[in-house]
């Protein structure tokens, strides 16, 4: 069994954008390191601004360098990319889709370190370069530099891979992890308490299950929303001891829930369930339960009021 440890730089973060640079180790299960390969190379597209202001990759620097599937890097990590081997990667999924836009698709069981650590540290900051630092990974480079004869730089996707290396080392031996642990945790969902994007930012989940329930809504019939997002909200929905609360945000009742609307006015209901645009699926079975409930206990009272005159 092989270990690859990888990192790339690109031409920029949009569809469009290619590989200019990869780097791997391959090592042993025990990461003795056995082979490197660091290939600068000539993207099919150009290479854009904000990209060289982060790895100083410049267009002079990749004009006479081959394609990257002509290299011998690209060439070995073909041969070793089969289900016995390991890929590690630190947020995997964008190498990943740079790799597959170069026709290679990923048959390696998956380490992606960036998942380990959200599992290891909940309210932790992920990024490599940080953790470099934070976790005293610096510490060691001199001597990989030596061992291997090259230099470790920022944002470098060889130096990047050394210092992923070094993370790799970290993890396993601090935490006690085997390998197989770290692909398991890979695989394993993360369960946030909070969101950290959109317009709840940094708010708890189950704050939000309750207070916009229309939002949580629209995020679960959103294709492209995170795995990890979804199992989230799920997890928290789950375990949910209040009612979501719904407000109209138009009409005569806007910001009025339908509980009170319901109390002196149960018609507008049944107006809004048939005229209001927008309504989501939640809020209209919210609306519906509601009316008919008040449809109901008015049926009650009338016929205790037709038994009464009756007697």
């Amino acid at each position: 069994m092989k270990i690859v440890i990888l990192d790339s730089e690109t031409t920029g973060n949009s569809e469009k954008d290619r590989i200019c640079q990869l780097a791997y180790l391959v090592t042993t299960p025990q990461l003795e390191i056995e082979e490197y390969y660091n290939h600068l190379v000539k993207p099919p597209v150009e290479i854009g601004f904000e990209a060289m202001a982060i790895h100083h990759i410049t267009p002079e620097m990749v004009e006479k360098a081959p394609p990257l599937r002509f290299t011998q890097g690209f060439k070995r990590l073909k041969e070793l990319n089969h289900r016995n081997n390991i890929l590690v990667l630190h947020n995997a999924s964008y190498d990943l889709e740079m790799l597959k836009r170069e026709g290679f698709n990923s048959h390696f069981r998956l380490i992606d370190t960036f998942r380990v650590m959200k599992h290891l540290y909940p309210e932790g900051r992920y990024g490599l370069q940080y953790n470099r630092y934070k976790l005293g990974l610096y510490r060691f480079e001199e001597e990989l530099k030596k061992k291997l004869g090259i230099e470790i730089k920022a944002h470098d996707a060889l130096g990047d891979v050394l210092v992923l290396y070094l993370l790799l080392k970290y993890l396993m031996e601090t935490h006690s992890l085997s390998l197989e642990e770290m692909i398991e945790l890979t695989q394993k969902p993360i369960i946030y308490d909070r969101f950290y994007f959109g317009k709840h930012k940094f708010k708890e989940i189950k704050e939000v299950l309750i207070e916009d329930p229309e939002y949580i809504e629209s995020l679960l019939e959103d294709p492209t929303l995170s795995p990890d997002i979804r199992v989230s909200i799920l997890h928290h929905q789950a375990q949910l001891s209040q009612k979501p609360i719904y407000r109209f945000s138009s009409g005569k009742y806007r910001g009025m829930t339908p509980e009170d609307v319901g109390e002196f006015d149960p018609d507008y209901l049944w107006w809004a369930l048939h005229n209001l645009a927008g309504l989501s699926k939640g809020f209209r079975s919210r609306i519906r339960e509601i009316w008919e409930e008040k449809k109901r206990k008015k049926w009650e009272s009338e016929n205790s009021l037709r038994g009464r005159v009756a007697q």
